[in-house]
């Protein structure tokens, strides 16, 4: 497993280097050297990048956050963002992305679940009434829901963490709408 990983990273740097310098990769024994010496390539420069950090949260959520990164060290480039993802890579521009066991920072600061128009048990940014939706799940059988579970639904239940937001999607799975697929005879 660790070599698989140490497999993935050398590789990945390798075409991360190339991909970001611009050259070609030649196998050759002998030093290669520009054409003109003021092209030759100066390996003291750090390598200046363009990272898109990508984390994933289990919402569905993304939130990406641009950075220019100076490289002075591929090795501790890699070490960095160990954790990450490559998932693109262009001329000086790299995209990591990381998945998060927890909910968004927007679920914590705003999000609310309550019921759609149609019955269906969805997460509103902000209360129910009115708000944007953010991420819908599945249809209530709102007969056999009791009052009080609806007036919370109505009123909009707040997400604060994630264990919340586990709670309340157990709680009413149970009153999914199952879909009857004998005909009426």
């Amino acid at each position: 497993m660790a070599s698989t990983k140490l497999l993935k990273v050398l590789s990945s740097a390798v075409i991360l280097l190339i991909s970001l310098s611009g050259y070609s990769l030649v196998l050759q024994t002998e030093p290669v050297f520009a054409e003109k010496p003021e092209e030759a390539v100066d390996e003291s420069k750090p390598l200046k990048v363009t990272l898109i950090l990508q984390r994933v949260y289990l919402d569905g959520e993304m939130s990406e956050e641009r950075i220019v990164e100076t490289i002075w060290s591929m090795e501790d480039f890699w070490a960095k963002y160990d954790e990450w993802q490559l998932v693109d890579m262009e001329a000086n521009k790299a995209v990591f992305r990381q998945e998060y066991d927890d909910i968004s920072p927007l679920l914590k600061a705003n999000g609310y679940f309550g019921l759609s128009d149609e019955g269906v048990l969805t997460i509103f940014n902000g209360r129910p009434q009115g708000s944007n939706i953010i991420q819908s799940f599945f249809q209530i059988d709102l007969g056999r829901l009791e009052s009080i579970k609806r007036d919370q639904l109505k009123k909009g239940i707040p997400i604060r963490n994630k264990q919340c937001y586990e709670e309340v999607l157990e709680t009413f799975k149970p009153y999914t709408v199952i879909e009857n697929s004998e005909e009426p005879g």
